[in-house]
């Protein structure tokens, strides 16, 4: 009898051990699709499977002693009396504190200094200049590929733009080859959510998984040590993203529509932007600016999508941004970066409004791009 209790419980342990090996085996990244990115001329776009979980919130209990207690406990009701919100001042920003008011016109003065800064900003023509082994559709194609990784790793925005940022500041220093492209790509990524912007950035593990092994661990820290060498870890430039949320913030005064709806308009324009190698000889502050009045434009097209509140905040003519605007408007109707899908697939998702489903007419009237002052005279 004995003999037969022991067999039992050797039999027991020994299930669980193998039930254990088996689960330890599995591997929980199984679901990513990894994507290598060496062989670019043949990639007209890259696609990483984006797993969504949802977990549903477990409701609490609580006992019938407790609810009669919280009942007895409930103070009697008051009326509610309406207050009315205050007006918005834009150029002071007094209505959210953390737009910081009393210090919101130093704050953008010296953005706009920043940005112009020669160490802010990479060569508009490097890869012309610098790149032998790098075209133009490569870029993209690399970019294309990280705003999918930004999804996968529910990265912020402004981790996305930096990462691009440092891509091409870097580029316009190191000449590389092709099949290191995405390695300068991940370790960007990597020194943009690590070490400035994401609070639970993604672990080095994770970007050599993603490109499915090619590189090695060692490989991603080596690259970051170089691209942090080469920037001077001169980090913290402005982006898109960081003039995007105050101009949106006065685009909105005379629209009726959904607020959220040219929110993620201006930043599915500037998303596109980053695709196309001919936006980086603009500023950040002009690419924001273009894509507050293209959206303006393709959500009331008849309207004139310029006016004298805009040209005083953002401090561009609607002139300046005649030929911005009118490269974003390509983008938008893909007869520029036709193969590049991942920022398009994205911005159609109803969290987004689907806002890169939304129509827009294929010309955009000239007479827009005059001067604020000419206008008036007319």
């Amino acid at each position: 009898m004995a003999e037969n209790q022991n067999c039992a419980r050797m039999t027991r342990a020994a299930a669980k051990r193998k039930a254990s090996s088996m689960a330890m085996d599995e591997d929980p990244t199984a679901s990513k699709k990894r994507v290598v990115l060496g062989e670019l001329p043949n990639i007209s776009n890259v696609a990483v499977q984006l797993r969504e979980t949802t977990v549903k919130p477990s409701k609490p209990t609580v006992n019938n002693a407790a609810k009669k207690q919280t009942k007895k406990a409930a103070a009697p009701m008051t009326p509610t009396v309406a207050v009315p919100a205050p007006s918005v001042d834009f150029e002071s920003g007094s209505v959210d504190p953390q737009m910081c008011g009393p210090y919101v016109s130093d704050i953008s003065a010296y953005l706009r200094e920043m940005e112009a800064k020669p160490k802010q900003r990479p060569l508009h023509d490097y890869i012309e200049k610098l790149q032998n082994d790098l075209t133009p559709n490569m870029r993209g194609v690399l970019v294309d590929w990280l705003v999918e990784v930004a999804e996968e790793y529910k990265l912020v925005s402004d981790t996305l733009y930096l990462t691009v940022s440092y891509v091409d500041r870097f580029l316009s220093m190191k000449p590389i080859n092709r099949q290191r492209l995405q390695l300068v790509g991940v370790s960007a990524m990597l020194i943009a959510s690590r070490k400035y912007e994401e609070i639970s950035p993604p672990k080095v593990e994770d970007f050599v998984y993603i490109t499915d092994n090619t590189f090695t661990k060692q490989d991603v820290v080596t690259m970051e040590a170089d691209i942090l060498l080469a920037l001077q870890f001169e980090l913290g430039s402005p982006t898109i993203k960081t003039f995007l949320r105050r101009f949106t913030r006065v685009a909105q005064e005379d629209f009726n529509e959904s607020l959220l709806q040219i929110e993620f308009l201006c930043c599915y324009l500037s998303e596109l932007s980053l695709l196309d190698y001919s936006c980086v000889k603009f500023l950040p502050s002009l690419l924001a600016a273009s894509a507050v009045f293209l959206a303006r434009f393709i959500i009331r097209p008849k309207q004139h999508p310029w006016n004298q509140m805009l040209e005083e905040y953002t401090k561009y003519k609607a002139s300046d941004l005649q030929q911005c605007v009118g490269i974003i408007h390509d983008l938008y109707l893909s007869r520029r970066g036709n193969g590049l899908e991942a920022v398009r697939n994205k911005y159609k998702h109803h969290k987004f409004k689907c806002v890169a489903t939304m129509p827009v007419s294929p010309e955009l009237p000239l007479a827009f791009f005059e001067d604020v002052t000419i206008r008036e005279k007319a």
